[in-house]
């Protein structure tokens, strides 16, 4: 992930002291552990800066609303009690080439300052502290002991203390060539790590697209530059500088990340706060996606296992007691033949009633011959009680199994992070295996959403909308609240998977071309992706029914139309469409 270089947070700064200075502070709402929000306003508008001491994503820029959920974190209310109805007057930095803002808070603009937000934008060393007028810490979102850092620490009631200088070079605009030149080859080696290691304010991405601007690779060593190599690269350099100076930059996306510069004919981004909100939210999202998709697989794979083996368990048992009736038509025929034992017989042969073939019987030699018939019938009766008892203990173990499969098929069925609908599918799947009791709540399980996520929606050859569950809680809300009289209703059979809701209004019928391609749909997003052909029902939706006492998803349905569907055409359409 890309971290906020120098470069992006200055430009960031100039944006927002351009455009929200001065501002009244109207709420503030911490989103999670490493992220705070400030309701701004001013006389034209009103909108949301988003600060974050992520380690991997530190940033402050204008972002999204919170969501309508408790903040129920210390350091945001120690900071509502503190800012609350004040201004934001300046946004400043506390030295040159330092990754530090001091956002100030007056009364009123123009009015001495009574609070400074330091925000400390460096990587995992990132923190926001608050402190009064004279400097003094009154709260922070990281506190930094002794033990922790040497070198510095941050203590409520202590005295802020910026951060280390850095050692490295302050990048100088009326710097001549060839002191620049001599400075960055004075050392021969990789020509982007020379010149991270001997300037201050760079980062990996920006010398990258700074090197290649000049036409240079970046891998190139400083001993193979020819003279107009560097000074094309100087020139970068100087383009740079005058950038900064001017606070004169251009938002726009590069492979793979971003640029506040435009090094050359990237796409645009209408600014810099767009920008940032944009692409850490994407990110920090995409990581979340995989976690909770690692965890859900690993979760779900586990537990199915488990009652998978337990139905076997409980199979091969029901097949055991099928042998009840034989043991009870063993014991018969010894007592019709008592005649035929004799003391201290292992076994004994008798002719079966039905079919008058020899049966072998196995005895115990110390026991009589009615004795060996009563162990028979005991056997008999045993193994008829084992199946009342296995029985539904069996069913019990199925539905599970159905179920689980259900909400495995829901999870895996996104691969990848495309938009924070998958993401927010995810999150809700996750609300229901803990509701249902297979997952622990985590230690600030907050809802960070408004409204239900979203189903897939996709046009079929004819028009008609196809809308399509992304887990159980959108499959039962298509099903059962959804879904009109006239729609029609399609899943995999006895195959776990999502249920499929064809739009139609009253009057219009679908031509095959179109339960085809639905059809298609509900095989692909099933547990029958990868099968060659795959059976889909299809039924109005007053013909399905969820079971009393039925978990999330699952449903039964009647008077239902067989179709075979292959999931290959409808990842083919997916692709065609992106």
């Amino acid at each position: 992930m890309q971290s906020v270089d120098f470069t992006t947070l200055i430009a960031a700064r100039a944006e927002l002291r351009d455009r929200w200075i001065p501002a009244r502070i109207e709420q503030i709402y911490q989103r999670d552990r490493y992220t705070i929000a400030l309701s701004l306003r001013t006389l034209q508008k009103r909108d949301w800066l988003n600060i974050s001491w992520h380690p991997q994503a530190a940033r402050i820029c204008i972002g999204d609303p919170p969501p309508r959920v408790p903040d129920t974190f210390t350091f945001s209310d120690q900071l509502r009690h503190q800012l609350n109805g004040l201004a934001l007057t300046n946004i400043a930095t506390i030295a040159p080439w330092e990754r530090v803002l001091d956002l100030q808070f007056a009364k009123r603009p123009g009015e001495e300052v009574f609070w400074h937000l330091y925000v400390e934008i460096m990587g995992k060393y990132s923190n926001v502290i608050l402190t009064d007028a004279k400097n003094q810490v009154v709260t922070c979102a990281r506190q930094i002991s002794g033990k922790q850092s040497s070198l510095r620490t941050i203590q409520t009631g202590k005295p802020y203390d910026p951060p280390p200088i850095l050692t490295e070079s302050i990048p100088r605009p009326d710097e001549s060539f060839q002191r620049w030149q001599e400075r960055v080859s004075l050392v021969p080696g990789i020509l982007r790590k020379q010149l991270l290691a001997n300037y201050r304010g760079l980062s990996p991405v920006l010398v990258k697209l700074m090197i290649q601007t000049a036409q240079i690779d970046p891998e190139q060593s400083t001993e193979t530059l020819q003279k107009s190599d560097w000074k094309n690269l100087f020139q970068s350099w100087q383009t740079w500088l005058q950038a900064l100076e001017r606070e004169d930059f251009q938002a726009c996306w590069i492979d793979g990340g971003y640029s506040v510069l435009n090094w050359g004919d990237f796409p645009q981004e209408k600014n810099v706060q767009t920008l940032l909100n944009r692409y850490y939210t994407d990110r920090l999202n995409e990581q979340t996606f995989k976690q909770l998709r690692h965890q859900f697989v690993q979760k779900l794979g586990n537990l199915l296992g488990k009652l998978r083996q337990k139905a076997r368990i409980f199979e091969t048992r029901l097949q055991q007691s099928d042998e009840a009736d034989e043991y009870r038509q063993k014991a018969d025929l010894l007592m019709a033949y008592l005649q035929e034992w004799e003391p201290g017989m292992k076994s004994i042969v008798l002719e079966d009633f039905a079919t008058g073939e020899p049966v072998t019987l196995t005895l115990n030699p110390e026991k009589n011959a009615v004795q060996n018939a009563q162990a028979l019938y005991k056997k008999h009766q045993k193994l008829k009680r084992a199946r009342t008892a296995v029985e539904p203990l069996l069913q019990e173990v199925r539905e599970e199994i159905d179920y689980l499969e259900q909400v495995e098929a829901t999870a895996i069925q996104v691969e990848a992070y495309r938009n924070p609908e998958d993401l927010q599918a995810l999150e809700e799947i996750r609300e229901e295996l803990i509701a249902q009791g297979y997952l622990e709540p985590g230690k600030s399980q907050n809802r960070t959403y408004d409204r239900d996520s979203q189903p897939y929606r996709y046009q079929t050859p004819s028009g008609f909308e196809l809308w399509i569950g992304r887990n159980n809680r959108q499959n039962d809300k298509l099903t059962f609240r959804t879904a009109g009289e006239y729609d029609l209703w399609f899943h995999t059979q006895e195959i776990a998977g999502s249920h499929v809701l064809l739009r139609l209004e009253p009057g219009t019928v679908p031509d095959e071309e179109d339960l085809q391609f639905a059809a298609d749909f509900a095989a692909y997003y099933s547990r029958g992706r990868n099968s060659d052909a795959v059976p889909v029902v299809y039924a109005r939706p007053k013909y399905v029914y969820k079971p009393k006492g039925a978990k999330p998803g699952m449903a039964i349905y009647k008077q239902e139309t067989v179709i075979w569907a292959r999931s290959r055409r409808a990842e083919e359409y997916l692709n065609k469409a992106t």
